[in-house]
């Protein structure tokens, strides 16, 4: 039996890719089974997430080519495919698995939404049918590592919130918050706490349109908020400053016309839109438009890694001596990687720490070879490493249009 991972990640492909490929909820437990049927799979999973798709399989034969799956299943061409898709097979394929699930090869490292996105890929595979002893035994261990590393680590300590980075972004554009209206469009777990931490800014009135209409209710009812008929969507975005959405739609709900009727209607009061959805709400032309502001989850992520990569450039020079001293330089930041608290013996400390619980995954991985324990080599495609890349040109490109 080989256990073999393949998938494209926000490092090794845009968006533009990732929300080809992307899967609904609604939608996993038939394309699992879709893939189950496949011949020499054994057992399988897929992960699909705003940064990642990722499918994991049990394969009665190393031959079996799982790429196909994606191609066909699609319509991508095989050629645009392989330079963005990467591919482990057995102990290389358990150590990538358990640094996804304790959020270690997140662009924002240590966010604690990728374990639970994890659960529910694992928990739709169960109920499609197509998970055997052996990813079972695999997926319980990578569930028990992460919490480990979470508990016995501060891999979360310096997290930066995407909602947190919206807010900062809305105060560019707009100054005070202050009274600004924000609509919700989706009713999702992230667009709460993004309208959450603008509300504790001051945002006012709060609009909230979903295609259920309980679970619009439900959540105007957390901010006090009006309900809008998903139908009104068009009609009452223009009195929104910033609107969040994250639909879950296979195409952009939000078009070049869309932008250019709300800037008529605004008289040309700027507009920001925070689409956290894969596939994007807002077709990517809305930003061209003057007044309109549009940050997709690619933009918002990388500008949060810059903020980690601020930090450990500023925690650098408050522990100036113990960095100096000794030659004490963590291998990261000798490899000029950045990463929250990539500086100075505690830091480097819990970073490594929870890099070794993910390298040494115990029984799971010895069921498979092992888990990399000799420290294992590093894909030239995915170019994985321990903390995120930063580009902090994102946040004055784009705010500063």
């Amino acid at each position: 039996m080989t256990l073999a991972l393949i998938g494209v990640n926000h490092k090794t492909a845009p968006i533009e890719l990732r929300e080809r490929i992307a899967i609904s909820r609604d939608d996993l437990a038939q394309v699992t089974r879709a893939l189950a049927s496949l011949p020499g799979v054994s057992e399988c999973m897929i992960v699909s997430t705003c940064n990642r798709v990722e499918i994991l399989t049990a394969l009665e034969s190393p031959a079996v080519d799982v790429s196909r799956f994606l191609q066909s299943h699609f319509r991508l061409d095989g050629a645009v495919l392989k330079d963005h898709l990467y591919e482990h097979r057995d102990q290389e394929a358990v150590r990538h698995l358990f640094r996804v699930a304790a959020s270690l090869d997140s662009m924002v490292v240590g966010e604690p939404q990728i374990l639970g996105q994890v659960k529910e890929a694992f928990a739709a595979a169960r109920s499609a049918g197509t998970v055997g002893g052996q990813l079972e035994h695999l997926l319980q261990s990578a569930f028990a590592a992460a919490k480990k590393i979470r508990s016995e680590t501060e891999i979360g300590s310096n997290s930066v919130s995407i909602a947190s980075v919206a807010v900062e972004l809305a105060r560019k554009i707009f100054g005070s918050l202050n009274g600004r209206t924000v609509f919700l469009v989706g009713a999702g777990k992230m667009s709460e706490l993004a309208a959450r931490h603008l509300v504790q800014q001051g945002a006012g009135a709060i609009l909230v349109t979903n295609r259920t209409l309980a679970r619009a209710r439900s959540m105007a009812e957390e901010f006090n908020g009006r309900v809008i008929p998903f139908e009104q969507l068009h009609d009452v975005a223009s009195e929104a400053d910033i609107v969040i959405t994250s639909t879950g739609a296979p195409h952009a709900i939000f078009r070049r016309e869309h932008g250019q009727a709300f800037m008529h209607k605004r008289r040309n009061r700027p507009m920001f839109f925070i689409d956290i959805a894969v596939p994007r709400d807002v077709d990517p032309a809305m930003n061209k438009l003057e007044g309109i502001f549009v940050y997709d989850i690619d933009d918002l992520q990388t500008v949060a890694a810059s903020h980690l990569a601020d930090r450990a450039r500023e925690a650098k020079k408050g522990r100036g001596v113990d960095c100096g001293r000794g030659g004490a330089v963590p291998s990261a930041a000798k490899n000029g990687q950045r990463g929250a608290g990539d500086c100075g013996p505690a830091a480097a400390g819990r970073r490594a720490s929870a890099d070794r619980v993910a390298a040494h995954p115990g029984p799971a991985g010895h069921a498979h070879g092992g888990a990399g324990g000799g420290g294992g080599s590093v894909d030239s495609r995915t170019g994985e490493q321990v903390s995120p890349s930063a580009d902090a040109g994102v946040e004055a490109g784009r705010a500063g249009k």
